[in-house]
């Protein structure tokens, strides 16, 4: 299978997350367009979002997934990434290095288990090792075990776990992946990229 990855630029990215979000029931509060210009505008980001035609009007191509990461930097000004950087400095080495942060991202229910996140993954990594990135980091929940499956089959590595005392569903999961060419030959996904 081949996959369709539209590669955006800010502002119309941002506006196309905002609209995808909204099919997404286990999110309980959604990114808006502002708050993703906001984080991303004055540092190397991505976003990624992959498309697919229905399968009752295959003339029909939607928006079924996407991914949104951006570089964080050992002096963060802004506070939740300050707070983001000081929690992983003890498991990411940040100085002297360029460190992705995979922020946002998820796949439609109903087209779940259909590649359409690898070849995402795949497309970030493709352009984070060319653009000079060492690592890439992504946050996710402990109750979310399909998230931690598919990161676990991607080659991510739990580098920190922040339990939660009232609800360990809740606990916190970091996990990295050390960017180079060797990663680029594990990728599997066919994909043809286009500009937003």
């Amino acid at each position: 299978m081949e996959y369709l990855i539209r590669h955006y630029d800010l502002e119309e990215g941002a506006l196309e997350i905002q609209y995808i979000e909204e099919w997404f029931g286990e999110f309980r509060r959604r990114k808006t367009a502002a708050e993703i210009t906001r984080r991303l505008c004055d540092r190397d980001h991505i976003i990624l979002m992959a498309e697919a035609p229905l399968p009752d009007d295959p003339g029909q191509v939607v928006p079924v997934s996407y991914k949104v990461g951006h570089e964080i930097h050992l002096d963060e000004g802004d506070p939740k990434l300050n707070d983001l950087v000081d929690r992983l400095s003890d498991a990411i080495d940040f100085v002297d290095r360029r460190v992705l942060y995979s922020w946002i991202g998820a796949t439609r229910r109903d087209w779940r288990g259909q590649g359409h996140f690898r070849a995402l993954t795949e497309q970030q990594e493709v352009w984070a090792i060319g653009a000079g990135f060492d690592e890439v980091v992504v946050k996710t929940k402990n109750r979310f075990f399909d998230m931690r499956g598919t990161l676990d089959t991607l080659g991510f590595e739990v580098v920190k776990f922040e339990r939660n005392p009232d609800d360990n569903g809740e606990s916190k999961v970091y996990l990295s992946k050390r960017l180079g060419p060797a990663v680029l030959d594990s990728h599997r996904s066919v994909r043809t990229v286009v500009r937003g």
